[in-house]
C-alpha cells in the first residue's frame, strides 16, 4: 500500500493525545514517511504556514483553535492535502469538513492499517492530478491551476476548495454527459454513495454560486433528476 516516494513524503499530524499521536508518528515513520508532531490547532497552523508538508493529519477536537478553524485559515493561503480524524460521529461534521476543504475524513477509532491506506490514496490521487490533467480540462476562457487548485475567469480566481476544484474538473472532462452521482461519490469523494449524503450536492452549490461571482457563464453545472448532475453549454 506505500507510494514509491513515501520515504521522501512529509506529513504533519496534529493530534492533541498523547497516546495515539506516538502511534501515529511510530507507525508512519516505519512505512517510510518523515513525522511531524504536533498537539494543538494554532502551533500546527504555524507550522504549516511556514513549511512545507505533503500531507497533513489533523484531528478536530484540538486545545485552543479546533480542527475546522485551523483547516478554514489553510485554506486560505495552502492547498496542501488533509485529512481529518474525529470521534465525532454527526454527518454535519463530516460535511463541516469536506466543505472547508478537507480531502478525506477518519472516523475514530481506526486502525493503522486504514490511515495508512487513506493517505496513500490521498497522496497517490494527487500526484495523478499534477500529472498533467490541466491541459485537458477547461475552456479556453477558464484557467485551470493544478498547483493551486483553482480556476480563475477574467483574472479572477474562484477560490475552490480542493473537493471543488476536482469536481469541476471532472465535469468538464465529462462536459455534455450526465454523470451519476454514485459515479462522482466514488470517483471523485471517494467514498460510497448514500441517499442521505448531502454533501455532493453542497459542493456543486458552491461551485455554482462562485463560477457566477467571477463572472463565468459559457458553461454551467445543471440537475439531471434521479441522475446527477451535468455540465452544459449556455443556451444562447
Amino acid at each position: 500500500m506505500q507510494l514509491e516516494n513515501s520515504p521522501s513524503s512529509r506529513i504533519l499530524a496534529i493530534e492533541d493525545d498523547p497516546v495515539l499521536a506516538a502511534h501515529l508518528s511510530e507507525h508512519l515513520g516505519r512505512c517510510g514517511f518523515a513525522v511531524t508532531l504536533r498537539h494543538d490547532g494554532e502551533e500546527g497552523l504555524g507550522l504549516a504556514r511556514t513549511e512545507a508538508f505533503d500531507l497533513i493529519l489533523m484531528d478536530i477536537m484540538l486545545p485552543g483553535r479546533n480542527g475546522l478553524e485551523v483547516l478554514a485559515e489553510l485554506r486560505q493561503q495552502r492547498r496542501v492535502p488533509v485529512i481529518l480524524m474525529s470521534a465525532l460521529g454527526a454527518e454535519k461534521d463530516r460535511i463541516a469538513g469536506f466543505s472547508q476543504g478537507a480531502d478525506d475524513y477518519l472516523p475514530k477509532p481506526f486502525s493503522m492499517v486504514e490511515m495508512q491506506v487513506r493517505i496513500d490514496a490521498v497522496l497517490r490521487r494527487v500526484a495523478y492530478e499534477r500529472a498533467g490533467q490541466e491541459a485537458h480540462v477547461g475552456d479556453l476562457s477558464l484557467h485551470f491551476d493544478e498547483a493551486r487548485s483553482d480556476i480563475s475567469y477574467a483574472e479572477q480566481w474562484a477560490g475552490l476548495t480542493t473537493t471543488e476544484y476536482r469536481l469541476l474538473a471532472t465535469f468538464f472532462r465529462h462536459r455534455e454527459e450526465a454523470l451519476s452521482k454514485a459515479f462522482l461519490y466514488q470517483h471523485v469523494l471517494h467514498r460510497a454513495y448514500s441517499v442521505h449524503d448531502r454533501s455532493l450536492d453542497m459542493h456543486v452549490s458552491h461551485i455554482r454560486r462562485k463560477m457566477q461571482r467571477i463572472g463565468y457563464t459559457d458553461r454551467k453545472l445543471e440537475t439531471v433528476w434521479g441522475k446527477g448532475y451535468v455540465l452544459t453549454s449556455q443556451e444562447a
